[in-house]
C-alpha cells in the first residue's frame, strides 16, 4: 500500500509557477482509505482522464486550494508565493494533517512535519491528486481570464510564454492578470 493512504497524510503540488499570467494555485489532498484508480501526475493525463479523476478526488478525498495572486507574485516572488499558496491549501484542510509530502524540494515554513519529495506527482497518489485537482482550478481560472482578456490566447496556453501569448504582449501590452515581476512582461512594460 503506498505510503499517502494513510488518513493523516496529506500530499501537495501547485500548478502555474512559470506561466507569465495568473495566479498559482496549490492543492492539498489527503485520500480517502481505499484510494483511487489511476492517479498519474497531472502533466501525463488526458484532459479527460483528468476532469473524471478530479470529480472522484473531490467526491471522495479531503482535499483545499489554496491560490497566490498576480499582486502577491510581484509582491513576494513566485517562489514565496508558491509557499503561500500550498500553506493556504493545506489550512484549507480544515484537519491538520499528521504528515504532509509536498512535491518538489523546497517546504514552506510550517509547523507540519513535512518532507520535500522530487518528482513526488510521479511517486505518491495522494501528491498525483494534488496534482490533478491544482492543474484543473487553475487552468478554469485560465479559462474564465481567457473570455475577459482574448487577445493573449490563455485558453490554450494557459498563460505560459507561448509565440502567441509573448507576441499579443508586445502588440497589446500585459493586462492587470500578467506578473509584472517577471522579465518578459516587464520588457512589454517598456515597449
Amino acid at each position: 500500500m503506498p505510503f499517502c493512504l494513510s488518513a493523516t497524510i496529506a500530499g501537495v503540488d501547485e500548478a502555474g509557477r512559470g506561466p507569465l499570467a495568473g495566479p498559482v494555485v496549490a492543492a492539498a489532498v489527503i485520500l480517502c482509505p481505499d484510494g483511487i484508480e489511476g492517479l498519474a501526475d497531472s502533466k501525463v493525463l488526458s484532459a479527460a482522464k483528468r476532469a473524471r479523476l478530479e470529480a472522484e478526488i473531490r467526491e471522495r478525498c479531503s482535499f483545499g486550494i489554496g491560490i497566490a495572486s498576480v499582486e502577491e507574485i510581484d509582491a513576494i516572488n513566485i517562489l514565496q508565493a508558491t509557499m503561500l499558496a500550498m500553506t493556504r491549501a493545506v489550512e484549507a484542510l480544515g484537519d491538520a494533517p499528521g504528515h504532509v509530502l509536498v512535491d518538489g524540494n523546497r517546504l514552506p515554513r510550517w509547523s507540519y512535519r513535512a518532507e520535500a519529495i522530487v518528482k513526488g506527482d510521479a511517486l505518491h497518489p495522494c501528491i498525483s491528486a494534488a496534482s490533478i485537482l491544482a492543474k484543473q482550478h487553475r487552468d478554469r481560472m485560465m479559462l474564465a481570464a481567457a473570455a475577459e482578456h482574448p487577445h493573449y490566447g490563455w485558453e490554450r496556453n494557459m498563460g505560459y510564454g507561448t509565440a502567441q501569448h509573448l507576441a499579443a504582449l508586445r502588440e497589446h501590452g500585459p493586462c492587470p492578470l500578467h506578473r509584472k515581476s517577471f522579465a518578459p512582461v516587464a520588457q512589454a512594460m517598456l515597449l
